[in-house]
């Protein structure tokens, strides 16, 4: 688990919850997380998820930066993420500039798995078919 000086969300979050925003931006979905990702948020969060990565090459970029908590179970939701996507052979990248994530991936056996950048790319701007969306606070 990795935690850092935030307090503690309430046991009540949701997927909504954790999904700060959400947007298409040069044909790749960035999804902006806080919060904690943990054994009661993974369900519904990996049920979004699955969603994104549903079509083939899915190119997907979750930003981490705003995340207090992980536990395993969000762990596992990262990594049936990145399967889903490798399976569409699609891209996923995490986006966090929190050395604690790169240790505990690297702990849990996970490091070198994800392409972890400490900042989101340059991605164009969306064009006209790919119509922002922004998750309810």
């Amino acid at each position: 688990m990795y935690e850092i000086d935030r307090p503690r969300v309430s046991a009540r979050e949701t997927a909504r919850d954790v999904v700060a925003a959400e947007h298409v931006a040069g044909g790749a979905t960035v999804v902006s997380l806080r919060g904690e990702i943990d054994v009661l948020t993974a369900p519904a969060l990996a049920e979004r998820l699955d969603a994104l990565t549903v079509s083939p090459r899915p190119d997907l970029v979750l930003d981490l930066r705003s995340i207090a908590f992980i536990d395993c179970a969000g762990l596992g939701v990262l990594c049936r993420a990145r399967n889903r996507v490798l399976a569409r052979r699609g891209r996923l990248r995490l986006i966090s500039d929190n050395g604690c994530l790169v240790r505990l991936l690297r702990v849990a056996g996970l490091g070198g798995v994800f392409d972890v950048q400490p900042h989101l790319p340059h991605l164009p701007p969306a064009v006209a078919n790919e119509a922002p969306s922004t998750a309810s606070p």
